[in-house]
């Protein structure tokens, strides 16, 4: 078994349901494992459009109605709480997205403000639009939430955005979470176990491409 920390590419979004439902979850993981993560905010709507999949709202009325029996099942599983219908859905977490990035930039530790970010939905029933409420997630999080604000503001952060989803769309991501171990895919949170077993065993990665 190799010695280094094992590495995972993390793409998600601030609205993704599945991404707050799997994040304590993938924390443990983590830290189990002693792994890196890479973290990779992504546009979602773009990567449904990409991927020929739908945003919630779109639809089938059937689709709708299962996936709210699903987070009711995943949130007594989890033991987590989760506002089933949040005001604020859907909504652009793209401010967020930019204030991680910028953190990142900096070298900050960010683990604890994607947590926290990915509750504003969830279990706070508020706005991501809201730069007030965002600013006010990152310094719980023990950041400075003003100065990263202003540091979302770059044009290199907007940038940054762009090309992640960009990256994402290339290595044919299209739901999130999206999690990528050696360049294998591990698509939504209900394939953590897979991803665990895949970094306890050490197994040959398996391909993705398309077929």
């Amino acid at each position: 078994m190799s010695s280094s920390r094992p590495r995972i590419e993390y793409y998600f979004s601030f609205v993704s349901l599945w991404s707050y439902i799997g994040s304590e979850a993938f924390a443990q993981l983590v830290k189990r494992h002693n792994a890196e993560v890479i973290y990779k905010p992504i546009d979602l709507h773009a990567i449904f459009k990409a991927g020929g999949g739908l945003p919630v709202t779109q639809r089938p009325p059937q689709r709708q109605a299962y996936r709210f029996v699903e987070m009711q099942r995943w949130r007594d599983i989890r033991g987590i709480p989760l506002v089933l219908k949040p005001k604020h859905h859907p909504s652009n977490p793209e401010i967020g997205h930019r204030m991680l990035l910028a953190a990142l930039a900096q070298g900050q530790d960010v683990t604890q403000f994607v947590h926290n970010a990915l509750k504003v939905l969830w279990v706070d029933d508020l706005n991501v639009e809201d730069p007030a409420v965002m600013v006010a997630v990152a310094d719980k999080s023990g950041l400075d939430g003003a100065a990263l604000l202003e540091a979302s503001n770059a044009a290199e952060r907007h940038a940054e955005v762009q090309q992640l989803t960009d990256e994402a769309v290339e290595r044919k991501v299209f739901g999130t979470p999206f999690y990528m171990y050696r360049d294998e895919p591990f698509w939504g949170q209900d394939r953590l176990d897979l991803l665990d077993a895949a970094i306890t065993s050490q197994r040959p990665a398996v391909p993705f491409k398309l077929i």
